[in-house]
């Protein structure tokens, strides 16, 4: 059997650590079953409970049948019928056991795994079924008319210590999560549960129980016992997705939703410090821009005319969109050209304030005409002599 895909579990969906995982890879085909055998036990799992048909008539591998939020890319189908009679047993029996050289009877574990059922081929209510159980029974899924009862009852319940501690009316089509909360030092046996996508929580805290395991008598599958003494020879589908044993902390996330909201997250924040990065270059950039503008306008004659807020100017940043209300236009001898100036609204207004434009002295008369007006006024203020405009 080819080895299974843990890359199914980024390191950053996990909270724990994977002991065995049983989540099938997208090469993984129903004939890999067949490859295990008591000489030839290769790992992930154990393939021995079965009918007298070909494999093919009880396990499906297939995209369709994982949880649509799991990260499997194949879930597993698990069908018992009217053949499925192991070692002449009167009970109904398809089911995988972990193969693995890994402790899943020590310490607290949690033991993962989502199951559904679909209107094609559903679980007949009249009969127990018994699901997701351990040998000794200590904790596990039950669903149907218990045993020698009579009548139908479509709840599925999972007990532990023989008690039903949380149950719900199956439906068909609906994804069943759930973490086995296992405490095999103390002895105690709780449930996390959830819907399709939803995070696992707690729905019943630890109660006692005999916990015991092998490692190797977890039975993820189905057994089927008549309720009313008969068996029927019509198919059961049950679907099995996101199957693994982990330690430490427990993963409440379902398949990728952790893992996609923590790199959407991470890309939001990504995008934020690069939205900072850049509104910072643009804003060093708008402030070179306004400087050039200025050192153009002390050394070049030029016309200020005020004009309309640039949107895109305002965008930079909140500091300059609320402090910029203008923008400059400016005209030089060869070229005109618009340029956003946040820091030149202060003149830009005083100029719009005015309501004129400054002179620009044409011919060289002009010029000395100005330069005589200019030396005249210094020289009649106080204190300015004119050996200061000595060359």
């Amino acid at each position: 059997m080819k080895p299974v895909s843990l890359l199914a579990f980024p390191a950053s969906t996990l909270a724990g650590s994977v002991l065995w995982s049983g989540i099938f890879n997208s090469s993984a085909t129903v004939a890999d079953f067949d490859d295990w055998s008591w000489s030839n036990q290769i790992e992930p799992w154990q393939w021995y409970i079965h009918g007298s048909d070909n494999t093919s008539e009880y396990l499906g591998l297939s995209s369709s049948y994982k949880n649509p939020a799991a990260s499997d890319a194949q879930g597993l189908r698990t069908t018992i019928d009217g053949t499925s009679y192991w070692e002449g047993q009167t009970m109904e029996r398809t089911e995988l056991i972990p193969q693995t050289t890994s402790d899943l009877g020590s310490g607290h574990l949690y033991y993962h795994f989502s199951l559904s059922t679909s209107s094609t081929n559903p679980p007949n209510a009249t009969y127990e079924h018994q699901i997701a159980f351990f040998e000794s029974h200590f904790t596990e899924l039950q669903y149907g008319t218990a045993s020698g009862s009579s009548g139908s009852d479509n709840t599925l319940r999972w007990n532990a210590g023989g008690t039903t501690h949380w149950s719900v009316q199956l439906e068909a089509g609906n994804w069943y999560n759930f973490a086995y909360d296992i405490d095999f030092t103390n002895q105690k046996v709780g449930l996390w549960a959830s819907n399709g996508s939803e995070v696992l929580t707690e729905v019943v805290s630890p109660v006692s129980a005999s916990a015991s395991s092998n490692s190797a008598d977890w039975h993820v599958g189905v057994l089927r016992l008549a309720g009313s003494g008969v068996n029927d020879d019509a198919k059961e589908d049950w679907f099995w997705s996101g199957v693994y044993v982990e330690e430490g902390e427990l993963t409440t996330a379902i398949g990728e939703g952790s893992s996609s909201s923590s790199s959407s997250s991470s890309s939001s924040s990504a995008s934020s410090g690069s939205s900072s990065a850049e509104a910072t270059t643009a804003a060093a950039a708008a402030a070179a821009s306004a400087a050039a503008v200025q050192t153009t306008a002390a050394s070049t004659p030029t016309e200020v005319v005020a004009v309309q807020s640039s949107s895109s100017s305002s965008s930079i940043s909140t500091s300059t969109s609320t402090s910029s209300t203008a923008t400059t236009a400016v005209t030089t001898p060869t070229a005109s050209s618009i340029i956003a100036t946040p820091t030149a609204v202060a003149t830009t207004t005083a100029a719009t304030a005015a309501g004129s434009s400054l002179p620009v002295p044409t011919t060289a008369a002009e010029i000395l005409d100005d330069v005589k007006a200019l030396l005249t006024a210094l020289l009649a203020r106080g204190g300015v002599h004119a050996r200061d405009f000595a060359i």
